[in-house]
């Protein structure tokens, strides 16, 4: 039996849930993926609004599909864990009940932030240069928009909590969560693990009073038993503890075996990241904290493009429409069609050069997006290599912000989502950071690296080290060419780098006219 063990994982991404069995080797025994249909609505240019008991009611149904087509498994399951994306907060009233929709972290309404800090926290903010940082962030804060825009649902809103928090309420009839599950707008203190006392000056930015917070717990720690209520709906087994993992990003960069500050993670996913982890806390880049890993006692440096591969999407719409007849007759995503060519296009894209701010960060708040060096060669071809290197450009910048940070080099990169499944996108990463990039046995790395934190907080492991070599496995590793690291290096160094600074009055002049 103890060789047979499972794990059971819930992993919640913005476009799909996947719920797994995965045994301590790291093979997924069963899998059910379900899509969400649709993944959001837009009441409003720019909004993604979803309804909580949707994420809840599509895990129902998967987990009944994964029983009934695995009873066998069924008995050797150990524990199970959560995962989800970030950042997208449940309004709940007294009876624990869903108020409103949840507006999801890629939601791009702002509020204007009415509610004033304290007059001194003010001039502290901008005496050390974080007003814009500040002000983007109570923006972006969903709690001010309520209060803002819907003071009724404020005013009913008894708790406030992540989508991660709601999930496991629903699974344990426990209102608690993971603390490294809390990345986003929420008044966390990220270094010390837990929520912000009441008045400091931090935590203030983000308007939610103590009250409304729910229990924190550390990963590893468990956060309940699932009901027997659940249990009887979907055939698990009853008894199954609750592990409290991490968030999705995190989960992801420890199923990459990216333990230590020699080995980078790269996420190509709806949002682009470059995590490493520290044991440590050290800040990313100015302004922006690292935050509690998924694996106990360390952080996750982690620099984010928030519209990071949502941008290939985005161009497959607005450019590439012509190739959906095609895409149906190969019975291949557009984007797929679109890979197949990337090497058709010479490194650096014959000049042209993106910087990939459609969204903008934390640590550059006014910035917008640019693609710079146009002529007459270029094609579309070019223009989506040039996304592709730019949001390479944009993380290998990220990285030497953490390096900086941390005093140290990273060695080696791990890639993983939906652009690691492309070899020449893995092959242009290599080629952009000067470093060996590796794929691991799976492209389901968020669920992997739940399950390994799972296995090890269960004792199947004594420790995370042994787990990840025991669970996560080099599949391929893409060498850099040095050639065209040397084109690329030009690029990066020359054109990429100088071009925020000397477009940032620019971007200035524009929110300027956006606000008239």
């Amino acid at each position: 039996m103890e060789s047979k063990q499972l794990v059971l994982t819930m992993d919640f991404g913005t476009q799909s849930l996947r719920a797994a069995l995965v045994n301590k080797n790291g093979d997924f025994l069963a899998l059910v993926k379900r899509k969400y249909e649709p993944a959001y609505f837009s009441k409003q240019k720019g909004y993604a609004e979803q309804d909580p008991n949707y994420y809840w009611n599509t895990l129902i149904n998967a987990l009944k599909e994964l029983t009934s087509n695995n009873s066998d498994l069924l008995p050797n399951i150990i524990g199970a864990t959560i995962t989800t994306f970030r950042d997208t907060s449940v309004q709940l009233d007294k009876n624990l009940k869903p108020i409103r929709k949840s507006i999801l972290w890629l939601d791009q309404r702002m509020a204007k932030a009415k509610e004033k800090l304290p007059f001194l926290h003010r001039i502290l903010f901008k005496m050390v240069g974080m007003k814009d940082t500040i002000e983007l962030n109570r923006k972006r804060t969903v709690a001010h928009w309520l209060k803002e825009n819907e003071p009724d649902t404020w005013s009913k809103t008894y708790k406030y909590v992540n989508i991660s928090g709601y999930l496991t309420y629903k699974l344990t009839c426990n209102l608690v969560d993971s603390v490294s599950s809390l990345t986003g707008h929420y008044p966390i203190n990220f270094k010390k693990r837990k929520w912000y006392k009441k008045g400091a000056m931090k935590g203030r930015i983000y308007g939610i009073p103590p009250y409304m917070l729910c229990d924190l717990k550390l990963p590893g720690e468990q956060l309940g038993v699932i009901q027997d209520e659940v249990c009887e709906l979907t055939g698990l087994p009853k008894n199954i503890p609750l592990i409290a993992s991490g968030s999705d990003k995190s989960c992801e960069t420890l199923g990459l075996g990216a333990l230590d500050h020699n080995v980078g993670a790269v996420s190509y996913g709806t949002a682009s990241t470059i995590e490493v982890t520290n044991k440590r806390f050290h800040n990313p880049e100015r302004f922006l904290p690292a935050y509690p890993s998924v694996v106990p006692n360390r952080y996750n440096m982690e620099v984010q493009i928030y519209r990071g591969y949502w941008m290939i999407n985005w161009f497959s719409h607005q450019f590439a429409n012509d190739l959906q007849d095609k895409s149906i007759d190969l019975d291949k995503p557009i984007e797929d069609i679109l890979n197949s060519h990337l090497m058709d296009v010479p490194p650096g894209s014959d000049g042209l050069v993106l910087q990939p701010y459609w969204g903008p960060g934390l640590s550059r708040p006014l910035s917008r997006g640019a693609i710079v060096g146009f002529s007459d060669v270029h094609t579309r071809e070019h223009f989506y290599r040039a996304i592709v290197e730019g949001i390479a450009y944009a993380l290998r910048e990220g990285l030497e912000g953490i390096e900086l940070s941390q005093k140290r080099f990273v060695k080696q990169l791990r890639i993983s989502g939906g652009g690691s499944q492309s070899d020449a996108i893995c092959q242009i990463t290599a080629d952009i950071f000067g470093l060996p990039v590796s794929r691991v046995q799976t492209f389901e790395t968020t669920s992997l690296g739940a399950a390994i934190a799972t296995f090890t907080a269960l004792k199947v492991y004594p420790d995370y080290e042994t787990a990840v070599k025991k669970m996560s496995h080099i599949s391929r590793t893409f060498y850099p060419n040095e050639v065209c690291h040397q084109q690329y290096d030009y690029l990066y160094k020359k054109v990429y780098l100088k071009l925020f600074p000397r477009l940032k009055y620019i971007y200035k002049d524009i929110k300027g006219f956006a606000n008239k």
